[in-house]
């Protein structure tokens, strides 16, 4: 079972989600670093993970960086999933959590 990405408003209220049942984003995100700065590389695989709308901007270039690394139309259609998920996030002043398994 790969990642849930959940859009809520600040109520938990959730808005959208999309799943990740191919575990897809497990081969595209960096891999977990204490000493890395990269917002993506804190995403935990076993947790739950939340980025509001002030982190967005900073996910977004990162996730841009991502969405030209991704080759297969599912890897395509994943990053896409998400990055409508983060865009929303930030334009409705969201929350964006990261369910792991």
């Amino acid at each position: 079972m790969g990642l849930s990405v959940i859009l809520t408003d600040f109520n938990g209220e959730v808005i959208d989600r999309f799943d990740d049942s191919k575990n897809i984003l497990h081969k595209l995100l960096p891999a977990s670093s204490e000493t890395s700065d990269a917002a993506l590389a804190k995403i935990d695989w076993y947790g739950d993970t939340y980025f509001n709308y002030l982190q967005m901007t900073r996910f977004l270039e990162e996730w841009d960086q991502l969405e030209r690394r991704s080759e297969s139309s599912e890897e395509k259609a994943v990053v896409t999933g998400v990055r409508e998920l983060a865009v929303r996030c930030h334009k409705d002043r969201g929350l964006l959590r990261f369910i792991g398994d």
